[in-house]
């Protein structure tokens, strides 16, 4: 699985987003962020994702498969790494 296409939905204010990314960072997979506080139509798919909620973050994966604020070790189980 390439981690190109891995898409984050968050906001600069929630601290599990900053985990998400911080993870991310330190294991130098890539991945796009995209702030929902700041884009309508992330909101909305977040939203739509999550049955109406708005539960950040939201990680859509390139498989299609989505973890909705996971862990650092299910990050880790999903990525395939050890740690």
């Amino acid at each position: 699985m390439t981690n190109s296409e891995i898409k984050i939905y968050g906001a600069d204010w929630c601290g599990d987003c900053r985990r998400a990314k911080r993870f991310m960072d330190e294991h130098d997979v890539p991945y796009q962020w995209i702030d929902v506080q700041e884009d309508a139509e992330a909101r909305e798919l977040v939203q739509r994702l999550n049955n109406g909620k708005r539960i950040i973050p939201t990680i859509v994966f390139e498989d299609d498969s989505i973890l909705v604020e996971p862990s650092n070790s299910e990050l880790a189980r999903k990525l395939g790494i050890n740690s």
